[in-house]
């Protein structure tokens, strides 16, 4: 197990990476490399596998685990690597897990099992695999209702909190959400309940309001991760306008990519076409880009580089 592991503390951009696949929807190693490569280049303080973005549910177990080690074999150090271990079996998320942590993983990434509806059930869930994992696994918890169909109110988040010192990270997802960020720092303001790191996802679309409301960073998959690098160096540096312009030159192309079942697709073509990755492929079943959906793309790709030259 690493000593660089995410904490309360951490904060910045934690790009959440997709799987490269060839044009036959097999893992393609060379383009894994290449895409950490890109990642690293662009500034990003960590990056995310095996998560919904990573397409994790149509991998094999032998295939979740010689991605997970190539990355951190990749990377080797230079950025933290947190690695989605969510699984319906959990027994079989504890072993994967101690075998991430074990490989250098810096930690964890998990979402409630689906079907979970109460308080009490989704604190017991997590509470369950906390314990196992043991106080030395730190865990991002990924709030993501509009895929697990869970929600975990603020009290619920609170008991994690005080109940389980490796919970040290919450990956929010949740969509409206900024009165939870809030509720979430407020509960937190006199000193009595840890302060843990907060890193945003659904692409970084509302991440100017999420870091006014208290957010560390991002923990998305945007295919501009240095917007997502800048945007949140110059706001923790007190130039807040400076970030939202920037974020405002971005923010066509981000919408497009943010579509629900198809925005993978876009910004796996995006990384392409930066010479991140060979393919686009996105493994099946999944969406395929027709030729008005690449004519759409170029449009708002030309007129984010004329912003930007300007």
């Amino acid at each position: 197990m690493t000593g660089n592991l995410i904490s309360e503390t951490t904060r910045g951009v934690f790009i959440i990476s997709p799987t490269p696949f060839d044009e036959a929807g097999a893992i393609d190693w060379q383009s894994t490399d290449t895409l950490v490569d890109f990642y690293l280049e662009k500034g990003v303080a960590g990056i995310t596998i095996l998560g919904v973005l990573g397409e994790a549910p149509k991998l094999s177990g032998a295939e979740r685990q010689a991605f997970m080690t190539q990355v951190l074999r990749r990377t080797a150090g230079r950025a933290q690597i947190v690695v989605g271990a969510s699984d319906p079996g959990t027994d079989n998320l504890v072993h994967f897990a101690k075998q991430a942590m074990d490989l250098g993983a810096a930690g964890l990434m998990i979402a409630p099992a689906p079907g979970l509806k109460t308080d009490d059930q989704v604190y017991g869930y997590l509470a369950n695999v906390l314990e196992r994992l043991g106080p030395d696994i730190p865990v991002c918890y990924q709030d993501y209702p509009q895929t697990t169909s869970v929600f975990s109110s603020v009290t619920v988040l609170n008991r994690l909190i005080d109940g389980f010192s490796n919970f040290v990270m919450l990956k929010h997802e949740d969509c409206p959400g900024l009165p939870k960020i809030t509720n979430l720092r407020d509960s937190a303001k006199d000193g009595t309940r840890r302060r843990v790191s907060i890193l945003v996802g659904n692409g970084g679309l509302y991440l100017p309001q999420e870091l006014h409301r208290g957010a560390d960073g991002a923990m998305t998959g945007f295919a501009f991760p240095e917007m997502l690098v800048e945007v949140c160096a110059k706001f923790f540096a007190g130039a807040v306008e400076e970030a939202e312009d920037l974020f405002d030159m971005y923010l066509p192309v981000l919408r497009h990519e943010q579509q629900p079942g198809f925005g993978l697709a876009i910004r796996k073509e995006i990384l392409r076409r930066r010479g991140a990755i060979k393919s686009s492929a996105v493994r099946h079943p999944g969406p395929k880009l027709t030729g008005a959906d690449h004519h759409e793309l170029d449009g708002l790709l030309n007129r984010l580089q004329r912003r930007l030259g300007a």
